[in-house]
């Protein structure tokens, strides 16, 4: 095993982490993902991960009623009828902040997945995506 091969997670996870709470409505999701052009929010419970949003979750909703010509009338209406907890990923398998970053590539690579949370004694300490992995790649070349 090369020594590339031994690089921590840690170091192209993302910690500067904007979360939701399970209280938290649809709308304000929407709003986080456009104001900081992310596509994965994971939800919390104190510093504890119970879930994930992507955008792509939040998407399939807003489009699942089509019949209102005033788009912004729908996304409310449609945000209102469902709850974060309802929308969001659960059950998510998570990496440690010292799992190397070829066991993430496969992990996401196998699952399908987008992001991973990592997780440090129960507390959620960081988020990797497969754009991190990526630009990780990319710095290699």
């Amino acid at each position: 095993m090369s020594l590339r091969q031994r690089i921590p997670v840690s170091n192209i996870m993302t910690t500067s982490l904007i979360t939701l709470n399970a209280n938290d409505g649809l709308d304000t999701a929407e709003r986080l993902f456009k104001k900081h052009g992310i596509r994965h929010i994971p939800v919390v419970d104190g510093e504890k991960i119970i879930g994930m949003l992507s955008l792509t979750d939040l998407l399939r909703i807003s489009f699942a009623d089509g019949a209102y010509e005033d788009e912004d009338e729908v996304e409310t209406l449609v945000y209102n009828m469902f709850t974060v907890p309802q929308v969001m990923a659960k059950n998510l398998d998570s990496v440690s902040p010292d799992t190397n970053i070829k066991e993430v590539a496969e992990l996401l690579a196998q699952k399908e997945y987008h992001a991973l949370p990592v997780v440090q004694q129960e507390k959620l300490v960081g988020i990797v995506t497969t754009t991190d992995l990526i630009n990780y790649l990319l710095e290699q070349y």
